[in-house]
């Protein structure tokens, strides 16, 4: 594949071997890093893409693409998810040298889904003869972004760092409410492609792509599909900033119970949320008094909680759940169950539980709940928590918000209560900041983030965090938050409108193939 016309009068220039374009990719995708949170330098992961995408073009043959496209996916994912080290070194108590080697294991696994994808795009294009601007604008980037879906549902699922994110505030965010973060990805890739056919003889159409491309996601971003439903309400954010070397170690539980229940009841408020596990110890284990003694203050000031704690229902069914305590006493509980789990960390996989007995991790082995769970009513809200990890699955909140538990109405604010000191004061942080920003772009519904160490945040329904508390400090986010109604496209099709969007693209490099077979050569 050549960009111009060679000089036939130029001496030959060496081809790169494949082991070079995977070192240049690798390099390409270990910066692609600096695109998310907290940096946001999100053109470096566009001209990545396009790096990419060029070394694949120039690769001989389709194992050289397949390589070409691990080597992206293993420097991607090492940089962005190096602080895994931390959990399970610093925290799971991991020898040094087993923790490095598992992280480089995830990124060598993780490379292999770009592998598949790199190395089906020279496959197609081979098979189908593609023209160059088949293969840039319709073929690498849906199967680039066909298996980052991919990627984020099988063997449960892993999308921290999909390329979407990126574009929480980029001119592609406003494209997230209708095609969702996978759709992001596919663009971004688009315009990826399209930059390198500004040295083609197609350059006017490419510009013209990305512009359009660009100037069609700001548009959008004014589109308004979700509206205010009743009055807003007062929030308290608790954020313990316990460490996690503390927090299972039982000569602190004490302490931490002592902890949230002063700052629980330092002050009233509709709604007052405390992180992931804000209480490690089961409900029957707690003191007597210790939940009717809050209650008792929630009905006193009308306010109502969301309580981060493991509830068993048997000795072997244990939950990460969230209970909710109503103002009203004698009100039953309300309860969620986080429902996908944290393979190695919330559930161990079949065959790997030597792995994990190499680590110290408390509640290690828990239970799913179920898809579906009813939201917490609050006055005039209805709030829907998710834990952690969860985040990372918009169409599963997506599905909760378009398909509501028992005859509900959807609800109108999102919560995140997550315990990110598993990482450190690390990257993670400010990435799943990021996440949660998607979310709300996706669904048009705020988000309020109660966290242990961070980053505790209200983020409204256009992804912009309005309230942030410093990391790693204690202290409590107070604020009012407007909740809302309606649905976006995303919220009712989920991902299917971009799966439906890829497989077009390379049904259109398909027929233009076959239609350029077909016409009669020039005599």
């Amino acid at each position: 594949m050549r960009f111009r016309r060679a000089n036939p009068n130029d001496p030959p220039k060496p081809q790169r071997s494949t082991r070079g374009r995977m070192a240049i990719t690798a390099v390409a995708g270990a910066l692609c890093v600096f695109a998310f949170a907290p940096f946001g330098w999100w053109p470096l992961e566009i001209l990545g893409l396009a790096t990419l995408f060029y070394q694949v073009l120039r690769s001989s043959d389709v194992k050289a693409a397949g390589l070409i496209g691990w080597a992206f996916g293993f420097g991607w994912t090492a940089a962005g998810t190096h602080w895994l080290y931390v959990s399970m070194h610093n925290y799971g108590a991991m020898p040094a040298p087993l923790a490095a080697a598992a992280v480089l294991l995830l990124a060598w696994a993780m490379g292999f889904y770009v592998a598949l994808a790199m190395g089906g795009a020279a496959w197609l294009r081979k098979r189908w003869a593609l023209p160059l601007p088949a293969a840039n604008l319709l073929v690498l980037p849906a199967m680039w972004a066909l298996f980052e879906w991919i990627r984020g549902w099988l063997f449960t699922g892993f999308p921290w760092l999909s390329a979407g994110y990126a574009h929480n505030h980029s001119p592609l965010a406003g494209f997230a409410p209708v095609i969702g973060m996978y759709g992001l990805g596919w663009l971004a890739a688009v315009i990826a492609g399209a930059l390198l056919l500004l040295l083609h003889r197609t350059r006017l159409r490419a510009a013209g792509l990305i512009v359009a491309i660009s100037v069609a996601g700001v548009a959008l971003s004014y589109l308004h599909w979700t509206y205010p439903e009743g009055k807003p309400i007062s929030v308290r954010l608790l954020q313990g900033n316990i460490p996690q070397d503390e927090k299972f170690n039982g000569a602190h539980v004490m302490a931490a119970l002592k902890l949230y229940q002063d700052a629980i009841t330092a002050a009233p408020a509709d709604l007052i949320a405390t992180p992931e596990t804000a209480i490690v110890m089961l409900p029957q284990q707690l003191p007597p008094d210790y939940l009717p003694g809050i209650a008792q203050f929630l009905n006193k000031t009308n306010s109502n909680l969301i309580l981060g704690i493991p509830v068993a229902d048997s000795q072997t069914a244990y939950f990460n759940s969230a209970i909710g305590i109503p103002s009203k006493l004698g009100t039953s509980y309300y309860r969620y169950d986080k429902h996908h789990l944290v393979p190695y960390g919330e559930f161990i996989p079949f065959g790997f539980r030597w792995f994990v007995n190499l680590m110290s991790i408390p509640l290690g082995d828990q239970t799913s709940g179920r898809d579906i769970q009813p939201s917490f009513p609050i006055k005039d809200q209805r709030v829907l928590p998710n834990i952690c990890y969860e985040d990372l699955f918009g169409e599963e909140i997506a599905g909760q918000l378009n398909n509501p538990a028992q005859g509900q109405k959807p609800a109108t604010m999102l919560l995140n209560i997550s315990n990110l000191a598993w990482f450190g004061d690390t990257i993670a942080i400010p990435q799943h900041l990021q996440i949660s920003q998607m979310r709300t772009l996706e669904t048009g519904r705020p988000m309020l983030r109660a966290t242990n160490t961070g980053a505790t945040a209200i983020i409204n329904g256009e992804g912009k965090v309005v309230q942030q508390l410093p990391v790693n400090t204690y202290g409590a986010l107070a604020a009012t938050v407007q909740g809302m109604a309606g649905s976006t496209p995303y919220i009712l099709w989920g991902n299917k409108l971009f799966l439906a969007l890829a497989a077009l693209s390379l049904a259109g490099a398909w027929f233009g193939a076959k239609r350029a077979k077909n016409q009669p050569k020039a005599a």
